[in-house]
C-alpha cells in the first residue's frame, strides 16, 4: 500500500558548494556500509538468511527477514537526525545552515514516514543507530534474531 508522499521543497534555499555536496553525497554509502556488513556478518554467524536493500519495500531497508516480516535499518547518526536538537544547534552555526538544518529534517521526517507504510503493512520495523551497531553489534544482532525466531514461531 502506498501513500501520496510530499517531498519536502528545497527550492528556496541553497545548495551547498558544488564541491561540498559532491564530497558528502559521495562520502556517504547508501548500502554496505561499515556498520550495515559488521551486523549481516554477526545475523549470518547467528544462522539467520536475511535479504538486503530491498527496492519493493518503502525506504529499501537494509536487511529483510521476509518470512517473520522484519525489516531493519541501520541509521547514520549524522543524516539520520540522531540527537537531532544538537545536531541542529551544530548545524546552525555552520555554513549554509537553513538548508542542512531543512535536509536532516526531512530526512527524519520520510524515516518515520517509511517506518509507519511499513508497520500498517505488517512488518516489525527495527531502527539501530551505527553508533548503537559498532558499540555492540553481537547484542544487536541477538535481540533481531529472538524477534525474527519469534514471529516465525507465531506464524507456523
Amino acid at each position: 500500500m502506498t501513500h501520496p508522499r510530499s517531498s519536502p521543497s528545497f527550492k528556496s534555499l541553497l545548495p551547498a558548494s558544488a564541491g561540498a555536496s559532491a564530497a558528502a553525497s559521495g562520502s556517504s554509502r547508501k548500502r554496505d556500509t561499515r556498520c550495515e556488513i559488521g551486523l549481516r556478518k554477526e545475523l549470518f554467524r547467528l544462522g539467520l538468511r536475511y535479504r538486503i536493500a530491498a527496492a519493493a519495500l518503502p525506504g529499501k531497508p537494509d536487511v529483510i527477514f521476509p518470512g517473520a516480516q522484519v525489516a531493519v535499518f541501520c541509521d547514520g547518526d549524522f543524516w539520520h537526525g540522531r540527537d537531532l536538537a544538537a545536531r541542529i544547534e551544530k548545524l546552525g552555526a555552520g555554513h549554509n545552515a537553513p538548508y542542512w538544518i531543512a535536509k536532516i529534517r526531512a530526512n527524519v521526517a520520510r524515516d518515520l514516514r517509511v517506518s509507519a507504510e511499513l508497520e500498517s503493512a505488517g512488518w516489525v520495523v527495527l531502527r539501530f543507530w551505527e553508533t548503537e551497531i559498532g558499540r555492540d553489534t553481537p547484542a544487536i544482532a541477538k535481540r533481531i534474531a529472538a524477534l525474527v525466531d519469534g514471529r516465525r514461531g507465531s506464524k507456523r
